[in-house]
């Protein structure tokens, strides 16, 4: 399989949006504990509004729009990856 290959080529769509929903969940999980540990005031209005943010991108995406599924797929676990690791 090369770098540039899908790695859902051979996945419905529908399990498509459940990975797209699922790591959308992640997120906003992190973002949510980041908002709640946060001590200053304008901190946590940050992480939680863009908790929200994530969730009204997940609601405004079309279920049967595979490829921007996959677009919110890579973007949202790169920045799970980069919030796991600034921990």
């Amino acid at each position: 399989m090369s770098q540039n290959s899908d790695p859902y080529e051979h996945t419905p769509t529908a399990m498509v949006f459940d990975v797209f929903t699922e790591v959308s969940n992640e997120l906003i999980g992190l973002l949510t504990h980041r908002s709640d540990a946060a001590t200053d005031p304008v901190e946590r209005e940050a992480w939680w509004q863009r908790a929200l943010g994530v969730r009204d991108a997940r609601r405004a995406v079309d279920p049967q729009n595979r490829q921007t599924l996959l677009e919110h797929i890579t973007a949202w676990k790169r920045e799970i990856e980069q919030l796991k690791a600034a921990r």
